[in-house]
C-alpha cells in the first residue's frame, strides 16, 4: 500500500521544483510578450484616446490570429508532450512539422486579408472614422507578423512541451528589447526617423517579431537542438498522424478561435459606448493581460507535465499531480489579482487619459483583479487538465458555450441596450466565468479527461 501510494504522489517541494523548471520560463515569457503590448499602448497612449483606441482596436485582428494559432498548436502540444513521456523525438518532429504548415497556411490568408481590406477590419470593432483612419496604418504593416508567427509559435510549443522552455524565453526578451527601442525611434522619429506615430509601433513590433522568429530558427537547427531534423524528417508526416492531430486539435482550435473572437466582441461592444470607454479598456486589458498571462503558465505547465505521466501511462500519478497544481494555481491566481488592484492606478496614471476615462480605468481594474482567480482556474482547466488528456470537445463546448450564449450578448444589452457605465457591463460580463467553472469543475472530478492519446499511432 505504501509503495502503491509513493508511486502515485510527489511532495510538494517535488511538484513545486518541476513546476518553477516549466512554468516560470513560460510565465516570464508570457510577462514580457504583454510588456511588449503593453509598451506599445503606453508609447501611443501618450499620443491621445483616440491613438490608444485605434491600437486597441487593430490589435483585435492578431489578437483572434494568436487565439487560433494558440489552440491548434496547444492541441498539438497532447501529442509532443506525450511522445516526449516516451522519448520518440521522431513523432515530436512530425508533430511540429505538420502545425508549421496549418499555421503557414492559416497566416498568409490573415496575411492577405490585413494587407487588403483593414478598413472592413476594422469597422467590425468601432465606427468612429477617426479612430479607423488612425488604425489602417497599423493593421497593413503589423500583417507582415502572421506569417512570422506562423513559424515561431508551432517550435515555441514544441520547446515548452519538451521542457526546454528557456530558450523561448531568450528570444522574447531581445524582442521585447528591440521593440521597445524601434517604438521610441518610430513613433515619435527619433535618430532622424519620421514620426510615425501608430504606424510606428506596428512596424517596431513587426521587426521584434522578425527577430523573435529567426533566433527561435538559430536555437533550434544552427545549435543542434533535440528537436531538429532533416526537412523531411519534419514534413514527412503520415495521414494517420496528421488525422489524429487534427481531431485533437479541431476542438481547441475552435475553442480558442471563438473564445478570441467572442472577446474580441466584447471590446467592440465596450469600444462603442465612447472614446474615453474604449480607450479605458484597452489599457486595463494590456494591463490585466501582463499578470493573467503569467498566472495562464501554469496551465501550460499542468499540459506539459502532467501530460507526460499520462504519456507514460502513469494515470493515477497524473491526476494527484493535476490537484496539487491547480490548488498552486489557485493561490497564484488571487496573488496576481491583488497585484492588478495594487500596480491599476500607478500604471494607470502612465496614460494620457480624460479625468472620465481614468475613473472608468480604474474602476474596470479593481473587477479584473477580483476576479483573477477565478479566471485562472478556468484556463488551468481548460489549456491544461482536459488539453493534456485530450478532452478538448468538452473544454471547446464549455467555453464556447458560456463566452457566447451568457458574454457576448451580455456585453452588447449592457452596454448598448441599458446602457450601463462601462465598468458594470465588465462585471456583468464575468457571469460567465462563474457558469463556466461550475462545468469545469464537475467535468474534472469525473476523471473522463484522464486519457493516453499516443497508444494508437504507429511510427
Amino acid at each position: 500500500m505504501i509503495k502503491t501510494e509513493c508511486l502515485n504522489t510527489l511532495n510538494n517541494r517535488e511538484l513545486l521544483g518541476m513546476m518553477t523548471k516549466v512554468a516560470l520560463p513560460i510565465a516570464l515569457q508570457s510577462l514580457i510578450g504583454s510588456s511588449l503590448s503593453f509598451i506599445d499602448n503606453l508609447m501611443v497612449g501618450s499620443l491621445g484616446e483616440v491613438e490608444l483606441n485605434a491600437v486597441g482596436v487593430s490589435v483585435q485582428i492578431f489578437f483572434i490570429y494568436w487565439m487560433l494559432l494558440y489552440g491548434f498548436a496547444g492541441g498539438s502540444a497532447t501529442f509532443i508532450s506525450q511522445f516526449f513521456g516516451v522519448r520518440d523525438f521522431k513523432n515530436i518532429r512530425k508533430t511540429t512539422g505538420f502545425a508549421l504548415t496549418v499555421a503557414f497556411g492559416i497566416g498568409l490568408l490573415f496575411f492577405i486579408a490585413g494587407i487588403a481590406f483593414p478598413e472592413y477590419i476594422l469597422r467590425i470593432f468601432t465606427k468612429y472614422p477617426e479612430v479607423i483612419e488612425a488604425g489602417v496604418g497599423y493593421v497593413r504593416i503589423g500583417s507582415f507578423t502572421f506569417l512570422m508567427l506562423a513559424v515561431t509559435q508551432p517550435f515555441t510549443v514544441a520547446l515548452r512541451a519538451t521542457q526546454q522552455s528557456v530558450l523561448p524565453l531568450i528570444a522574447s526578451v531581445i524582442a521585447l528589447a528591440t521593440n521597445t527601442f524601434l517604438n521610441w525611434v518610430f513613433i515619435f522619429g527619433k535618430l532622424g526617423m519620421p514620426a510615425l506615430g501608430v504606424e510606428g509601433a506596428a512596424l517596431a513590433t513587426a521587426i521584434a517579431r522578425l527577430f523573435e522568429m529567426l533566433i527561435i530558427l538559430f536555437e533550434v537547427f544552427v545549435l543542434k537542438n533535440k528537436i531538429a531534423g532533416r526537412f523531411r524528417e519534419f514534413f514527412g508526416y503520415s495521414r494517420e498522424i496528421a488525422f489524429k492531430i487534427v481531431k485533437n486539435a479541431l476542438p481547441t482550435t475552435t475553442n480558442e478561435t471563438l473564445w478570441g473572437i467572442g472577446t474580441s466582441l466584447y471590446i467592440a461592444a465596450f469600444s462603442r459606448i465612447g472614446i474615453a470607454e474604449g480607450a479605458a479598456i484597452q489599457a486595463c486589458n494590456t494591463i490585466n493581460n501582463m499578470f493573467a498571462m503569467a498566472a495562464f503558465s501554469i496551465g501550460d505547465a499542468i499540459l506539459i507535465l502532467v501530460g507526460q505521466k499520462l504519456g507514460e501511462g502513469k494515470t493515477e500519478l497524473a491526476y494527484n499531480m493535476s490537484k496539487k497544481m491547480v490548488k498552486m494555481g489557485l493561490v497564484i491566481g488571487i496573488l496576481f489579482g491583488v497585484g492588478v488592484i495594487m500596480a491599476g492606478e500607478p500604471l494607470l496614471s502612465l496614460f494620457k487619459f480624460s479625468e472620465e476615462g481614468a475613473d472608468y480605468a480604474l474602476k474596470i481594474l479593481i473587477i479584473y483583479g477580483a476576479t483573477m482567480w477565478l479566471t485562472v482556474y478556468n484556463a488551468m482547466h481548460v489549456t491544461g487538465t482536459l488539453r493534456c488528456g485530450g478532452d478538448t470537445k468538452f473544454a471547446m463546448i464549455t467555453e464556447t458555450s458560456t463566452v457566447w450564449l451568457i458574454g457576448v450578448p451580455m456585453a452588447f444589452i449592457t452596454s448598448l441596450y441599458f446602457q450601463f457605465p462601462i465598468y458594470l457591463a465588465v462585471l456583468a460580463v464575468k457571469m460567465e466565468e462563474v457558469v463556466k467553472g461550475i462545468f469545469l469543475t464537475k467535468r474534472y472530478f469525473s476523471r473522463k479527461w484522464l486519457k493516453n492519446v499516443i497508444n494508437e499511432i504507429d511510427d
